[in-house]
């Protein structure tokens, strides 16, 4: 079982990966192809062609782990965009998914036909800088 918060952001490669491929090999594509950095804290999924391996790349603060799952029947489910314009979703290298899709994918479960009802979030709070009230008075003003 692998638990991970709900805050981590999981990103998914849509190109397959060599699974021969290992640390510095998939720090390089998270890098250079998926334009993330590793130090992070994010989860990055990488599939081979046939879709039954998956390798899990993650930082914990002081290393690198990676998680290997091959399927002995069955494959991943092919990620795709969600956005409709065909244009946009091909420049991109890599799919967001929450950690929840994570599991329902590592569980074997269709994404695209998960049906989601309404929930309201919280969105991310703004930073607001101090009123000039607030603000501490610097030397020159004191």
């Amino acid at each position: 079982m692998l638990i991970v918060p709900p805050q981590i952001k999981v990103f998914a490669a849509l190109a397959s990966t060599d699974m021969r491929k290992s640390f510095s090999g998939l720090i390089g594509i998270v890098e250079k192809e998926l334009g993330q950095q590793i130090e992070n804290g994010d989860l990055f999924l990488f599939f081979n062609r046939r879709r039954d391996r998956l390798k899990v790349l993650f930082f914990t603060g002081d290393g690198t782990i990676i998680l290997y799952k091959h399927l002995e029947r069955g494959t991943f489910e092919p990620l795709r965009h969600a956005d409709k314009q065909a244009s946009s979703a091909v420049s991109q290298p890599c799919l967001t998914l929450s950690v929840d899709e994570l599991r329902l994918l590592l569980e074997g479960i269709e994404l695209s036909s998960v049906k989601r009802r309404a929930r309201w979030r919280r969105e991310a709070p703004q930073k607001i800088a101090p009123a000039a009230s607030q603000r501490p008075l610097t030397h020159e003003q004191k």
